[in-house]
């Protein structure tokens, strides 16, 4: 049989590791990782293995699929096309543009076809555009636009050189990296350590990061913001900053010390869950570090108090610094340079709102939150279709359930999807794109916020069926369909072949010619797509390099150290600190597992196969308290909702916290993924409330809920 080996890399997650596919005949038969590629260096976690099994798996869909009733039956590609057109244009015609929404979800991100959604959103004129990125990463991007001038220059952790290393609500050994893209972290925080350094994970459970460390601060859920705001008054009260570093590059400095004056490590210590002398000798060793790094992530994103604690973050890289050079926060420079271009955006910060009028705009979409009202309020301007792609909002938003019933009361629902989920049940018509495996990328975004500047490609490992469209055809006709019908039949066909001309790899060729590499500053010497695509694991580019005075965007070209509306919300904080309510006595947290990657994953016997990893993990004190033993089904209840979940008891985590992964709950009937509705396990969001959010960014807040926990 014939047997060869395609080198690409898994798209599964952010971390993009390199793998080898080997192929025999049409089947995948072994997947390991890829030893040349140029940031994972041969590492894989067990999620590169399931590629082949998405690839093979019998549910996933092959063709596009129409709701005949209560079921599917598939239909031809021009006729779904035709249908979504019509319909979708009629709604415009009669109700305007914003009765039409889009939901990205976050595999979106992982190929150049995003480009493509972006179009379609920009070509809807809807207002009632939403994004994954509510729910897991506005709070950086405030934070950034804020301090930085540009959304985009979110900074990366420079984790190969700092001499000390400190991690909040992130557990890189799992996710390997996000916003900052450091595949085989684990060996790459094992490395701090082996040259000297330090590592220090903050978080309320002791998680697999937090095993690699040499200090684990068990914070109580929410008190980051405290215990930094604390960090920073000592660092201010015993002149450990780098005033160098503040009078050159930062303004804000005499507001800064204001708003840290009142939070010393004695007021701040009941409120973080961390004792003064903790805090304390926490901030003379970070000021006393020769390098050193805060990274943090999305268990603190998805806090009230999300954006406040990215800024403090920041602000400390900043005052110490350690922004801007080898060892801190760094900024990539990619093939295709976004960073120099982001403070060009606009961000369109309340430049519209929900209808409710408590949601504002962020870089020109609503937070998920306004999601449901806005499809179940009657009133003007009410959504009445919505394209949803690569995403499962029903699982992966907190709607107290409301969202089922939203999608089911649409109009009309598109979805662009792999498969019949939780979501996609709820449209009109589903149209699947073909494999990850079946198309050729470069993938332009992740670069952007790697730990080390570099170029990859993807290569195909099967071709794709005849009639298989990928992600970026899909969303291209769609793009064509909703030209206004006069000029459709002229304006629609010129627009099919520029699309067919300008595919992504087209796209990133001529973005790579001008980019910084590019052959139009470098010359016949400089960066190609032949030459990546010849590579055996990509083209390294080298180190991060000090550049944040080209990058910068605010008016000054300085870092803002105190803007005013942080310093406001810092004023506000004990108003907005969670308080025990209505007898829940328990917060409860997220936590993710090396298997699964959101909802996606859990169609493949090989990633939910062993023992139940949706359970509620508790500190062995607080089940003894309840009576409760390991293994038994509880329930877990908050004021929004309750779910029935299996216990483990362990002494990871800190007591009076409780933590579920979220991505479950397969148990809604109609969904076309048989091994995840046999293994359901249950929808965590049902437990948070949709409307408690992060006053500055509006990202849900799905970190810190309180709740109860009994016996069944």
């Amino acid at each position: 049989m014939n047997t060869r080996i395609v080198s690409r890399q898994c798209t599964l997650c952010e971390a993009h590791c390199g793998i080898r596919v080997t192929v025999e005949g049409d089947q995948v038969v072994r997947i390991e990782g890829n030893p040349d590629d140029v940031l994972s260096e041969g590492y894989i976690c067990p999620k590169a293995t399931a590629m082949g099994a998405l690839h093979h798996d019998p549910d996933r869909l092959r063709t596009p699929m129409r709701r005949v009733g209560d079921r599917f039956e598939p239909i031809g590609w021009d006729a779904a096309f035709d249908e979504i057109g019509r319909r979708l244009r009629r709604i415009r015609n009669e109700h305007g543009s914003s009765a039409i929404g889009m939901y990205l979800g976050n595999p979106a991100a992982h190929s150049s076809s995003v480009l493509y959604g972006v179009l379609l959103r920009a070509v809807l004129l809807t207002r009632n555009f939403y994004s994954a990125s509510s729910i897991d990463q506005f709070p950086q991007e405030f934070a950034a636009w804020r301090m930085f001038g540009s959304n985009v220059l979110m900074p990366v952790a420079d984790i190969d050189r700092t001499d000390r290393l400190v991690i909040l609500g992130a557990n890189p050994a799992v996710s390997n990296g996000s916003v900052t893209t450091m595949p085989n972290a684990r060996q790459r925080i094992k490395r701090v350590r082996e040259r000297g350094g330090t590592v220090v994970v903050i978080d309320p459970r002791r998680t697999e990061t937090a095993r690699l460390a040499d200090q684990h601060i068990a914070v109580v859920p929410g008190g980051d913001v405290y215990l930094l705001l604390a960090v920073l008054h000592v660092m201010v009260a015993e002149q450990l900053c780098d005033d160098r570093a503040v009078r050159d590059r930062c303004s804000g400095w005499d507001e800064l010390r204001a708003t840290v004056e009142p939070w010393t490590p004695d007021v701040a210590a009941p409120h973080a869950g961390v004792d003064a002398e903790t805090i304390r000798a926490f901030a003379r060793d970070h000021a006393a570090a020769r390098s050193a790094v805060l990274y943090a992530r999305i268990g603190v994103c998805q806090q009230v108090t999300g954006t406040l604690t990215h800024w403090l973050v920041n602000t400390i890289n900043a005052v110490t610094g350690n922004l801007d050079r080898a060892g801190g926060q760094m900024f990539a420079t990619a093939p295709v340079d976004a960073a120099r271009y982001g403070k060009y955006l606009p961000m369109a910060h309340g430049a519209w709102t929900d209808r409710s009028g408590r949601y504002k705009s962020f870089r020109s979409e609503l937070p998920v939150a306004a999601l449901a009202d806005e499809i179940l309020t009657e009133g003007p301007g009410r959504m009445r279709a919505m394209i949803t792609y690569a995403g499962n909002p029903v699982l992966s938003t907190p709607q107290r359930g409301r969202l089922d019933a939203a999608l089911e009361s649409l109009d009309f629902c598109v979805s662009v999807d792999m498969y019949i989920t939780e979501t996609s049940r709820h449209a009109d018509i589903i149209l699947p794109p073909v494999s990850q495996l079946e198309r050729e990328d470069v993938n332009l975004l992740f670069p952007v916020f790697s730990v080390r500047n570099n170029l990859r490609y993807d290569a195909k490992v099967f071709e794709p069926p005849a009639d298989g469209l990928e992600d970026w055809q899909i969303l291209a006709r769609m793009v064509t369909e909703m030209v206004p019908l006069p000029a459709r039949r002229f304006t629609g066909r010129a627009l099919n072949a520029v699309f067919e001309r300008l595919s992504p790899m087209r796209f990133a060729a001529l973005g790579i010619a001008a980019g910084p590499y590019g052959v139009l500053r470098k010359g016949p010497a400089g960066l190609t797509i032949r030459k990546v695509r010849a590579s055996a694991g990509g083209v390294d580019l080298g180190p991060l390099r000090p550049r944040l005075r080209s990058l910068i965007g605010t008016r000054d070209r300085k870092v803002s150290l105190a803007p005013a509306d942080f310093r406001e919300a810092v004023r506000d904080l004990p108003a907005v600190a969670p308080a025990e309510d209505g007898g829940y006595d328990l917060r409860l947290i997220g936590r993710r597992h090396l298997r699964s990657n959101n909802s996606w994953l859990h169609n493949v016997p090989a990633m939910v196969k062993g023992r139940d990893r949706c359970t509620v993990l508790m500190h062995p004190a607080d089940a003894g308290a309840r009576g409760l033993a390991d293994g038994e089904p509880v329930t877990v209840a908050s004021a929004s909702g309750s779910i029935v979940v299996t216990l483990e008891v362990g002494d990871e985590i800190r007591p009076g916290t409780v933590a579920i992964p979220h991505g479950w709950g397969h148990r809604e009937p109609g969904v076309g993924w048989r091994v995840a509705a046999a293994l359901p396990g249950a929808n965590v969001n049902l437990l948070h409330d949709p409307a408690l959010v992060d006053p500055l960014s509006g990202t849900a807040a799905v970190n810190n809920t309180w709740v109860s926990v009994t016996g069944n």
